[in-house]
C-alpha cells in the first residue's frame, strides 16, 4: 500500500512537472516575443535617430521645395538605400506628416530600378495612430506589426528631420521585416527548448533521487527496527528464562529453608536467607549506580543470567549518561559481547567463572571504553573471529550461530571505532572496545 502511494506520488509529480514545463515555455514564449519586438524596435529607432542626423538638411530642403526626382532627391535617396542595405531594413524613407491622419513618402531609399514602386508624395501605410502621435508631439514613435497585403508584416518606427533651428521638417521611418524578428525568435526558442529540456531533465532526476532515496531510507529505517526487535526480543527471551530460573531456584531456597527450621536449625536458616539477601541486593544495587537506564537494565538481566548459571559477575559503570551512542547501538555490543562471555565461561567449573564489565570513559572524555573480561577457553589468535558464521560453539539444529561478533563489528565501525581481544593462556579473554565521543 506504501510503495503504490509512493508510485502514485511520483506520477503525479511527473504530470505537474510536465504541466508545469509546458505552461512556463509558453509564457516564456510570449514574453520573448515581446522582449524581442521591443529591443528590435528601440535599436532601429536608434540606427533612425543617428541617420537622421546625417541628412543633409539643405539638399532635403531644396527638394521639398521643388519635390522631383532632382539632383538634391538622388543624394537623399542613395544615402538611404545604402542605409537600407546596411540595416538589412526592408524600407528608409522620409514622411512628410502635415495632418494627424495621414502620412506621405518623399523619398523612398530604393535603388533606381525600383523607383517605380512608391512614387513621391504616395500615402504611407504608417497607421494613425503613429500619424496623430507624429503630427502632434514632433517625436518619435514606433508602431505594432503591420500586416501589409503588398509589403508583408513589418514593424514601422520614425523619428524627426530637424534643421539647424530645431524645426521639424519631416520624418524618417524605417520599417523592418518581422522575417528578421522571427528569425531572432526562433534562435531563443531553440535555446528556450533546450532549457526547457534540461530543467525537465534535472527535476526528473530529482523526482527519481527523491523516490530512491525515500525508499532506501524506508528500508534502512525497516532493517534499523528490525534489528532492533532482535536485540530487544533476545534479551527479554534470556530475562524471562532467567525469571524462570530464578523461580525454580527460590522454590528450592524455601525448601531448604523450610527443612532448616522443621528441624530447629534456626541459625542455620538465618544464614541462609541472607546470603539470598545479599544476592538479591548485588542485583539491586545496580541500578542506583547506572545512570543510563537501557545500560542498567541490560546489566541486571546479565547479572540474572550469571546468576543461574554459577557465574561472579562484577560490574564497573562510570557516572555517564553514554548519551553520544545510541541506545540500541551500545546494547547490540554489550548485550553480545556478555553472551559471548557467559557461553565461554560456562565451560569451566563453577569455581572459575567470572565475568568483569566495565563502561568507562577515557580521562581526556574523547572516548568511550567498554571492557568485558570473562574465564574460559583460550581463543587461538590465527581464527577469524569477526567473520559472520563463525562461533566457537557447536552447531545446534534450528539455531543460527556466528553473528554476534560480527554484529559488534559493524555497529563499531559505524561510529569509527575499534574492538581488540586478547586472550591468554591463564583461561582470560579480554575484550575491549572503544568509541570516538562526536
Amino acid at each position: 500500500m506504501k510503495n503504490n502511494k509512493i508510485k502514485l506520488i511520483l506520477l503525479i509529480s511527473v504530470v505537474l512537472l510536465v504541466i508545469f514545463n509546458v505552461f512556463s515555455l509558453y509564457v516564456t514564449d510570449r514574453n520573448i516575443e515581446t522582449t524581442v519586438t521591443e529591443a528590435i524596435a528601440n535599436q532601429t529607432l536608434d540606427t533612425a535617430t543617428a541617420v537622421s542626423a546625417r541628412i543633409d538638411i539643405d539638399s532635403y530642403k531644396k527638394f521639398l521645395s521643388n519635390p522631383e526626382k532632382n539632383e538634391h532627391y538622388w543624394k537623399i535617396n542613395n544615402q538611404l538605400n545604402d542605409i537600407r542595405e546596411d540595416i538589412n531594413a526592408l524600407f528608409v524613407y522620409t514622411l512628410k506628416i502635415d495632418n494627424p491622419n495621414v502620412s506621405y513618402v518623399m523619398i523612398n531609399g530604393l535603388p533606381e530600378g525600383q523607383q517605380n514602386l512608391i512614387g513621391i508624395g504616395s500615402i504611407c501605410t504608417l497607421p494613425e495612430e503613429q500619424v496623430s502621435h507624429a503630427f502632434y508631439k514632433g517625436s518619435p514613435y514606433t508602431s505594432g506589426i503591420i500586416d501589409d497585403p503588398e509589403h508583408g508584416k513589418y514593424l514601422s518606427v520614425g523619428t524627426p528631420i530637424l534643421d539647424e533651428n530645431n524645426n521639424v521638417i519631416g520624418f524618417l521611418g524605417i520599417d523592418i521585416s518581422t522575417e528578421k524578428i522571427n528569425g531572432i525568435n526562433e534562435i531563443v526558442q531553440e535555446n528556450n527548448v533546450i532549457i526547457f529540456l534540461i530543467n525537465s531533465l534535472f527535476l526528473l532526476i530529482v523526482i527519481i533521487s527523491s523516490y530512491l532515496i525515500q525508499s532506501w531510507y524506508q528500508r534502512e529505517v525497516a532493517k534499523e527496527v528490525e534489528n532492533t526487535e532482535d536485540t530487544y526480543q533476545g534479551e527479554i527471551q534470556n530475562l524471562l528464562s532467567s525469571v524462570s530460573s530464578l523461580r525454580h531456584d527460590y522454590s528450592n531456597h524455601i525448601q531448604v529453608i523450610h527443612g532448616l527450621l522443621t528441624i530447629g536449625e534456626t541459625e542455620k536458616a538465618l544464614q541462609y536467607m541472607n546470603s539470598l539477601s545479599n544476592e538479591v541486593q548485588m542485583i539491586e544495587s545496580i541500578n542506583s549506580t547506572i545512570e543510563h537506564p537501557g545500560l542498567a537494565i541490560l546489566l541486571k538481566s546479565k547479572k540474572l543470567a550469571a546468576q543461574n548459571h554459577q557465574i561472579a559477575m562484577e560490574t564497573n559503570v562510570t557516572h555517564d549518561t553514554f548519551q553520544r551512542i545510541k541506545t540500541t547501538d551500545m546494547i547490540k555490543i554489550l548485550s553480545n559481547l556478555i553472551d559471548n562471555a557467559i557461553d565461554a565461561t560456562r565451560e569451566l567449573p563453577e569455581q572459575s567463572r567470572r565475568i568483569s564489565i566495565s563502561c568507562d570513559v577515557n580521562d581526556e572524555g574523547t572516548h568511550y571504553l567498554f571492557e568485558v573480561i570473562n574465564t574460559g577457553p583460550k581463543i587461538p589468535s590465527e581464527i577469524e573471529i569477526f567473520k559472520r558464521g563463525f562461533s566457537t560453539k557447536q552447531a545446534e539444529d534450528g539455531k543460527v550461530r556466528g553473528q554476534g561478533l560480527f554484529i559488534v563489528k559493524e555497529v563499531i565501525k559505524k561510529y569509527n571505532g575499534k574492538i581488540s581481544i586478547h586472550s591468554t593462556n591463564d583461561n582470560v579473554t579480554t575484550v575491549t572496545v572503544v568509541i570516538p565521543i562526536k
